[in-house]
């Protein structure tokens, strides 16, 4: 089981990582939320829509000259300015959620870091680092 790690921005706004099972960060968040409820909203529909994307192959391959065009939810996968593979999961409404934190050298990859997100997110342990100890 995977585990949500939630922070503070040093502008006052929340996000949050995906750790998998083997405490390899996997995912982080897209956006900076306003407040922390919806930080957790936003961490509890990764597990929801990462599922739904895996089993239903809403994978949206952008790497190809002619790529196949999925609904939302999906999952893009896409190169970045280094040449690598990365993915982000776009939301029902069409906004990005998550992203990959580094970049696949391989597509086999970068695929085995989107079903790793659908599986470690789905039931994952939230830690809140925004609390004062």
């Amino acid at each position: 089981m995977g585990k949500f790690v939630m922070k503070k921005t040093p502008s006052g706004g929340f996000n949050f990582s995906l750790f998998a099972a083997n405490r390899e960060k996997i995912a982080v968040s897209s956006q900076i939320y306003t407040t922390k409820s919806a930080c957790k909203n936003g961490m509890e529909s990764i597990g929801k829509h990462a599922t739904k994307c895996v089993a239903e192959d809403r994978i949206e391959d952008q790497t190809l000259k002619a790529p196949v065009k999925k609904t939302c939810p999906k999952f893009e996968v896409y190169y970045d300015k280094a040449g690598l593979y990365r993915y982000r999961l776009i939301a029902s409404n069409g906004e990005s959620i998550a992203m990959s934190e580094e970049g696949y050298k391989s597509k086999s990859g970068v695929m085995n870091g989107i079903k790793s997100v659908a599986t470690n997110a789905v039931g994952a342990e939230i830690v809140d680092e925004t609390v004062e100890k």
